[in-house]
């Protein structure tokens, strides 16, 4: 019987905060504002280009101007694509347990609110997309996370039911979206979000990818 852990990128997977921010304060500069630490926002990392220019944006009380959040947009885009693997690392753990996920013929893929060019190319330049039998973009189908069908969609190209099926994410955005499939949930510690674990929904816990086996003994996930 066919199993997959369907995984969240950013924050899950691969700490990609350093080089998103670094983008971000690329294009503040470049349009005349403040660059921001990376405390600041690292919240905002999983929530796409966009959404992170938008904040800022917000923050800095001008007017809005659509245009300008287009471009900056744009810019942090390409500089993203440019420079996206100098300093994001994999989570502790990761690359170990993915190795023995395929020893028990699980199969692997992603759900994500990045492109899905940039998450292919990141997990490529981090020596990770070899484990992966499919990864979902921003852009892939018709519709996102926390809408469901994003991550159900997955699951049928890959002819996987939902009961043999467990996603794992980081922030509230992921939670929803299992929970709107009805598929179990395990919430990664340290996400991108700016809510605690206990205002998050989720069916089990891990401060590292090291507890997944201890998880996946508890749901009894390969029996």
């Amino acid at each position: 019987m066919s199993k997959a852990i369907v995984f969240d990128l950013d924050g899950t997977l691969v700490d990609s905060a350093p080089d998103l921010m670094d983008s971000h304060n690329f294009v503040m500069r470049k349009h005349g504002y403040e660059p921001k630490p990376l405390s600041d926002i690292r919240f905002l990392a999983g929530r796409g280009a966009s959404n992170m220019v938008l904040r800022s944006l917000n923050e800095a009380k001008k007017a809005f101007d659509p245009k300008l959040h287009k471009q900056m947009t744009d810019d942090f885009i390409k500089h993203y694509t440019d420079n996206l693997s100098k300093n994001s690392k994999e989570i502790k753990g990761v690359t170990e347990f993915l190795k023995w996920g395929q020893s028990q013929n699980i199969s692997f893929a992603v759900c994500t609110n990045k492109l899905e060019y940039l998450a292919k190319k990141l997990l490529k330049e981090i020596n990770l997309i070899h484990f992966f039998d499919f990864v979902a973009g921003v852009d892939t189908f018709e519709y996102k996370k926390p809408d469901p069908r994003h991550l159900t969609q997955i699951l049928e190209i890959m002819d996987i039911e939902k009961h043999n099926t467990i996603m794992v994410g980081d922030s509230e955005t992921d939670a929803e979206t299992a929970k709107s499939a009805k598929i179990n949930f395990v919430l990664v510690a340290n996400g991108y979000t700016e809510k605690d674990k206990d205002n998050i929904h989720h069916d089990y816990f891990i401060n590292d990818f090291d507890e997944m086996k201890g998880v996946i003994d508890k749901m009894r996930f390969l029996s």
